[in-house]
């Protein structure tokens, strides 16, 4: 969004706010699908941003909902239930019966242990509902389980009239920038599926790879970016093209998908100089607004000055309201001549920056969350909401 668009908003909306734009993240799943092997289904991580699944339900083939609370945000959204992967390391028992009893319509299930399995085939059972499952190979951490496990549990449930072990999914970490390890990656998934498939007795329908591709926050130079961004899905897509598995691949990403819709907007309630240092203080802060790889301003996420004045060359440190010296969230940005009421905004925010912060501290209200359509009609997703009450022991 420009400058005139984002001042827009300010006049609709008090600051700090966060503004996610639907041209923006059309836009942007049509690159990745661009650039992926035709029939490539895409799988948005929601964890990424909750306050898209509506729209963006509309745009991918499926939504990962990692916890009951974002499960309930895609059934108030009115997401397709077969659209919806249930996901998560430590799934609750009340929502599986409640999704697999009452016959929900899930699309899949994940499973990332034993003792998950024996609850969600459990439930397949005494309900007599069938259910495909998604099993999770670990890359060594905590999530998933390892080959050995995976081997035993498809063999075990070949004939499980209930159950049917749909693929692998895959996952080992975000803004991964080596070509080299996506390939090993997805070559080692493929090798894996046609495994389990011979253990399973058929070959499996699908596999599933989180690809973590990554989003550049703090280069500008317009070629490096492309470096950053392009190579690793270039890739991906080489990868995938070079695989003998014949079913469904599914691409899950989060970050690549809804970063660049979104961008933060705070406002200057001080400025001033400390020993030659021109200082902005905004209303917003380091609780509302954070980037993946950036702490204490040791990098320069992409800000800018939405009513630019003065020497373009002016540098400040802006530091938000919060009552600690680490509320810093970028230093010496040639942002003119500051002054109070100015708006400050920073762009690529639209995946986990909303929701990763530390909210609470000091508490301070969160800031409104505004949609804006393709026509650019504004809407209000959520207004400014009170934290105190939630740290008080008294009603306030």
């Amino acid at each position: 969004m420009n400058a005139e668009e984002l001042r827009r908003v300010g006049e609709f909306c008090q600051t700090p706010f966060y503004v996610f734009d639907e041209r923006e993240l059309a836009d942007q799943v049509s690159r990745i699908r661009e650039v992926l092997p035709p029939r490539t289904n895409i799988c948005f991580a929601m964890k990424a941003n909750p306050f898209v699944v509506g729209p963006i339900s509309k745009l991918v083939d499926r939504l990962e909902a990692c916890s009951t609370g974002e499960v309930r945000i895609c059934q108030a959204a009115g997401v397709d239930p077969s659209q919806i992967v249930v996901s998560g390391v430590a799934k609750d028992p009340a929502l599986m019966r409640e999704l697999i009893a009452g016959d929900a319509g899930i699309g899949h299930f994940t499973c990332e242990s034993r003792l998950q399995f024996d609850m969600l085939s459990g439930l397949a059972r005494e309900t007599h509902t069938h259910i495909d499952l998604l099993l999770r190979l670990s890359n060594g951490s905590q999530f998933g389980m390892d080959a050995s496990t995976i081997m035993k549990l498809a063999a075990a449930c070949a004939n499980d009239p209930y159950v049917t072990i749909r693929g692998i999914q895959y996952f080992t970490g975000t803004q991964k920038t080596s070509s080299k390890r996506i390939a090993r990656e997805v070559a080692k998934l493929d090798r894996f599926v046609a495994e389990v498939g011979r253990a399973y007795g058929c070959p499996l329908a699908e596999m599933e790879y989180g690809a973590g591709l990554p989003v550049e926050y703090f280069e500008r130079d317009p070629k490096a970016v492309r470096q950053t961004e392009l190579e690793p899905a270039l890739a991906l897509s080489r990868a995938l093209t070079d695989t003998s598995f014949s079913g469904q691949v599914t691409i899950e990403l989060g970050r690549r998908i809804a970063a660049t819709c979104g961008t933060y907007v705070t406002r200057v309630v001080d400025a001033k100089q400390i020993d030659g240092q021109n200082v902005a203080i905004v209303d917003g802060g380091m609780h509302q607004i954070t980037y993946y790889g950036h702490a204490m301003a040791m990098k320069q996420p992409p800000c800018r000055a939405l009513t630019p004045h003065g020497d373009p060359d002016l540098r400040w440190t802006v530091c938000g309201s919060l009552c600690t010296t680490n509320d810093i969230l970028v230093k010496q940005m040639p942002l003119g001549d500051l002054a109070v009421g100015d708006l400050v905004a920073f762009d690529k925010a639209g995946a986990y920056c909303m929701t990763e912060g530390m909210s609470l501290f000091l508490s301070r209200d969160l800031p409104a969350i505004v949609w804006r359509d393709r026509a650019g009609k504004l809407t209000l997703l959520r207004d400014r909401i009170e934290t105190a009450p939630l740290n008080s022991v008294r009603p306030l």
